[in-house]
């Protein structure tokens, strides 16, 4: 699964382990005694509100330790993500899970911290824990959480991002995970369900899923910015975030995130962003009167090799029982896709209340992946009601059409085994609805339904039959510390 994500308190979830509350609640007793509480900064700007339910993070300024900190370069976060999903209907499996995610990360400018302009380096971690109600119950592609992974503590991204050509260009390089700059959907991180984070396609057929969440690889990427519409990015990452070739990360010898590999073929992507009505950077006050809207086109391509999906390496189908059982192999892997937000109605430019639309779509070669085309769009609406100006309500759909070569495999199975269902598509509808209780605490409410679970893929305890739909609730809390 993956999502954050990623990962901020309106679109996704972050968690922390009780060592780091501890190491935090050291820090702030051993700097409490020599700080005072922010005052008004020197330009007059009132200090940040410090009432429970009006400040930013449940900690608030942490006894003085985040300005302090923040006045040498020095920023941290922490986010907890707790959720409880129940599959009513459907799937191999009726029962709940919890799963949760923690997330800690610290930043540093470098002009603050040691004189050195347009420099900022990053680190974070994940604790990930909990069941994977997808894996267990569902056997879905478009897994019902963008939150559930693997249960485990890793190292998440470690790169250091440093800006030149005036602020028009940066370049980022270290252990990153591509999701969090490419593919996105601005509307599309309201949902739980995965694939409206990183989508089902890549999640499916690049190594381990990809360099996203929980995963990520080593690599360099370029941003180019050369007006306020026109954004360029392009990236080459390692091959496989996993480590050789492995989709397994438990099993890969990299269950903490820190292998730093390099030795499995490369990603390349690059994307071209268009902003339309795009806000004035040089007048950030100003308020545009057309209505926003994001227009992305892009491709990755990995050099290493790929399975086919239905014949072997003599062109016999994998389901025959005189296939050599080694699926014949493809020189390379790519896809192409494209990702528009539009706000498409709002009462004025100074309103809370907006309607945005997203749709995104890409493709990849049948042949050589379980996954060939998918397709998501929605509809989300801020501020639904009066006096909820940060609630978010959405409808949502997920299409993941099975590569043509799967299909194939599918229909000689079978011809061998008779009764085995056929492979065609799997469909996932999400409505959902996100309650602000504060700006450090957010609670969401979800619906999800999954039309034929893997595309049709049959049910283990009945092979002459495809898993049933399924019906899923659930609900997630969200808090920022």
């Amino acid at each position: 699964m993956k999502k954050p994500c990623k990962h901020s308190l309106m679109n996704a979830a972050t968690p922390v382990r009780l060592g780091a509350l501890i190491a935090l609640g050291l820090a702030q007793s051993a700097f409490a005694q020599s700080m005072e509480a922010p005052a008004a900064a020197a330009d007059g700007t009132p200090p940040a509100p410090t009432g429970l339910w009006d400040r930013s993070t449940l900690f608030g300024d942490t006894g003085g330790l985040r300005p302090w900190l923040d006045a040498r370069g020095v920023t941290f976060g922490l986010q907890d993500t707790s959720e409880y999903l129940n599959n009513l209907s459907g799937g191999v499996h009726r029962s709940g899970a919890y799963d949760g995610l923690t997330e800690m990360s610290v930043g540093v400018d470098t002009q603050k911290a040691f004189g050195l302009p347009g420099g900022i380096f990053n680190v974070s971690a994940l604790q990930i824990h909990g069941t994977n109600l997808t894996q267990r119950n569902l056997q879905a592609l478009q897994a019902v959480s963008g939150v559930e992974a693997d249960a485990g503590t890793r190292l998440w991204e470690l790169w250091y991002q440093q800006s030149f050509a005036g602020g028009k260009a940066d370049i980022k390089v270290g252990q990153q995970s591509v999701d969090q700059e490419f593919m996105a959907s601005q509307y599309a991180g309201a949902f739980m369900n995965a694939t409206f984070g990183w989508p089902v396609l890549p999640s499916m057929d690049m190594p381990a899923g990809g360099p996203a969440y929980p995963l990520s690889s080593l690599g360099a990427r370029l941003r180019v910015t050369p007006s306020n519409a026109w954004t360029v990015l392009a990236g080459v990452f390692d091959g496989s975030p996993a480590g050789s070739g492995s989709g397994n990360v438990n099993s890969s010898g990299d269950a903490h995130g820190t292998n730093f590999n390099l030795h499995d073929g490369a990603l390349f992507i690059g994307e071209v962003q268009y902003a339309l009505n795009a806000p004035d950077i040089s007048a950030p006050d100003a308020k545009s009167s057309g209505l926003p809207g994001t227009y992305k086109l892009g491709f990755w391509y990995n050099t290493q090799h790929f399975a086919d999906q239905q014949f072997d390496n003599n062109g016999v189908s994998l389901a025959n029982p005189a296939s050599t059982g080694v699926a014949q192999s493809h020189r390379g892997d790519y896809g192409l896709y494209a990702v528009a937000d539009q706000m498409v109605w709002r009462p004025s430019a100074q309103s809370p209340q907006s309607l945005g639309v997203f749709a995104r779509v890409m493709g990849a070669p049948g042949d050589r992946n379980l996954v060939d085309l998918a397709v998501n769009a929605g509809v989300t609406l801020k501020a639904p009601f009066k006096g909820r100006d940060n609630d978010v309500a959405g409808l949502a759909v997920g299409y993941a059409k099975i590569g043509s070569h799967a299909q194939g495999l599918a229909s000689d199975t079978a011809a061998f085994t008779p009764g085995y269902p056929a492979r065609s598509a799997e469909t996932v509808l999400e409505a959902t609805y996100q309650f602000q209780i504060a700006p450090w605490w957010q609670v969401q409410a979800d619906f999800q339904y999954v039309f034929r679970p893997g595309g049709g893929v049959p049910d283990p305890q009945n092979t002459s039959r495809r898993i049933g739909d399924a019906a899923v609730v659930g609900i997630r809390t969200v808090v920022a510390f």
